[in-house]
């Protein structure tokens, strides 16, 4: 099974980013290539499902990426973010430890089923715009 993996320290508390995490609204903000979420009532809880659209176009031999739904597969606030894209069969697990005062390490790793074309620089790229979120002090 294809799998990535990145690290990154975040410049905000652990509960400054988790606070972004659990609005389900802004994981187009964070997580490449997503254009819209709509979430369902549950919001950020196991088992919920959000209808995400990707910022792509298909084409005629390509699909446009990440359009399906959003599956939670895990939630334990304020450490542990799980969750599943079904229209691109992407597994997905983001683990938030503390790493000192007002810092944060954040542990992405993605996974994608046999013959899935996964790109690895994928959870780095998620890392990096989280990083820009909370850098430009959106966290609230």
């Amino acid at each position: 099974m294809p799998r990535a993996t990145a690290t990154r320290e975040l410049p905000a508390s652990r509960e400054a980013i988790w606070a972004i995490i659990a609005e389900p609204r802004r994981f187009a903000e964070w997580w490449p290539r997503v254009a819209v979420v709509r979430p369902d009532r549950l919001g950020l809880a196991e088992g919920s499902r959000w209808a995400v659209e990707s910022t792509e176009r298909p084409l005629v031999f390509r699909r446009s990426g990440y359009s399906g739904a959003l599956v939670v597969h895990g939630v334990e606030p304020p450490k542990r973010f799980a969750w599943a894209l079904t229209g691109d069969r992407i597994d997905a697990e983001l683990r938030l430890e503390e790493a000192g005062s007002d810092r944060t390490r954040a542990v992405l790793e993605v996974s994608a089923a046999w013959l899935v074309p996964l790109p690895r620089a994928l959870p780095r790229r998620a890392l990096v715009r989280l990083h820009n979120i909370c850098q430009n002090g959106s966290s609230t």
